[in-house]
């Protein structure tokens, strides 16, 4: 069956296949997209936490990056684990030379052990540099937090760190709600001109592991096969 799109995955491994790369795969062919891969990192992890990660060297995943699309053009890319500053430059490099704006960061900066993924180098670089260059940023609380240096405990301070991130140059941000405590779950999607909000029924579950990649995965299909932001945010 011929593919509806074609989306390139720029993220880490994950050793488990719940979450980083082999979550994207699944995700992007589940919507009948083809993915393409760079990785970034290889960790060895389950569900329960991350107990090492090896960092590939920023020209090898340069080089990943630039091989991929000398062959098959992406509609879209999706970024995730990026674990250091010279790695997001490496990527910074050859994604300006796709020359596409269908762009998708989700921002991995703890897995749900704790264990941190990105450094504070890499951190900063993203708010300086790699957040100007990507159509949608897709943060979780802590992310969020971190990113805007704000405290996040309710629905009006995630609008108030979303408009503090769109100041920062990002042209819109997706603020997941999983960790808000509340009985109703909120994303909320905000840009320059528009904040909307996305209301569902919270569901409590411990299986948690990789739901930031699939949801970041599957906006970069959607926005792939053609549908506007809104609608690839609505899923």
């Amino acid at each position: 069956m011929k593919p509806k799109c074609k989306i390139l995955i720029i993220a880490g491994s994950d050793s488990s296949g719940g979450a980083g790369i082999q979550a994207d795969i699944k995700t992007v062919t589940a919507l009948g997209g083809y993915a393409m891969t760079a990785v970034t990192a290889v960790t060895a992890q389950n569900t329960i936490g991350v107990s090492s990660i090896v960092s590939i060297k920023p020209k090898e995943v340069e080089k990943q990056i630039l091989s991929t699309i000398k062959d098959i053009k992406p509609d879209a890319i999706k970024i995730g684990m990026l674990h250091s500053q010279q790695v997001i430059k490496a990527v910074i490099k050859s994604v300006n030379k796709i020359k596409i704006n269908k762009i998708v960061l989700d921002p991995v900066m703890v897995a749900k052990g704790g264990t941190r993924l990105i450094n504070n180098a890499a951190i900063i670089y993203i708010k300086n540099k790699l957040m100007k260059n990507i159509l949608l940023i897709t943060p979780n609380i802590p992310e969020a937090e971190i990113l805007s240096k704000t405290k996040i405990n309710s629905k009006k301070d995630m609008i108030k760190a979303g408009k503090i991130l769109i100041r920062l140059g990002a042209k819109n941000v997706l603020i997941k709600g999983g960790h808000l405590k509340a009985d109703q779950m909120y994303d909320i999607l905000l840009s320059k001109e528009s904040i909307k909000i996305f209301k569902n029924k919270k569901f409590n579950s411990k299986n948690t592991h990789g739901t930031g990649c699939t949801l970041s995965a599957a906006i970069a299909a959607n926005l792939s096969c053609g549908k506007d932001l809104i609608k690839s945010c609505e899923l």
